[in-house]
């Protein structure tokens, strides 16, 4: 498997994760929001603001789902799990693993959360949120990893560890 692509809350470490394990196992590094802002030329939350989250969502499905990468480890948006078609597209790729955390957890990491272009309808809570996602991160995932209490390190240590098992 070339590619391993990362799913979670926003908040649970996808990215500095991913940056980390990138570097450790020899891949190249993508995160998707950042895709998702260049190809908009804005920030996640100004296309958010000024477009809509439908449109943002089709912007989204469409970069994780026209997304080809070999070698590479890949940090998506907390709303990659919203679409099926990109989601399959991506565990075709390679594995993909679920940064496991606890709503309060996320919450404390969470302080910008009216900044950071989160995907959620107006009036949907964060507790909504999560309990919306998580079943949909445990069905796509090839791996659960439980990040509460774990640095970076030791988070890499253990994907790496289920990675070569799955082998």
């Amino acid at each position: 498997m070339s590619c391993i692509t990362l799913i979670g809350m926003p908040g649970c470490g996808k990215s500095t994760v991913g940056v980390v394990l990138a570097k450790t196992s020899g891949k190249d590094f993508t995160d998707t929001d950042l895709l998702i802002q260049e190809h908009e030329g804005e920030l996640l939350q100004n296309i958010i603001d000024h477009n809509g989250i439908e449109y943002f969502k089709k912007i989204e499905a469409k970069v994780l789902t026209e997304l080809t990468k070999k070698n590479c480890v890949i940090a998506t948006g907390g709303s990659a799990i919203y679409y099926p078609e990109a989601m399959n597209h991506l565990k075709s790729q390679g594995a993909v693993i679920y940064i496991k955390l606890s709503l309060e957890t996320i919450k404390k990491r969470l302080d910008n959360m009216k900044t950071r272009g989160i995907a959620m309808e107006s009036g949907v809570t964060l507790e909504m949120l999560y309990k919306q996602r998580i079943p949909l991160y445990e069905e796509y995932a090839d791996i659960v990893i439980d990040g509460e209490n774990k640095d970076v390190e030791e988070l890499v240590t253990m994907m790496l560890k289920e990675l070569a098992t799955k082998r």
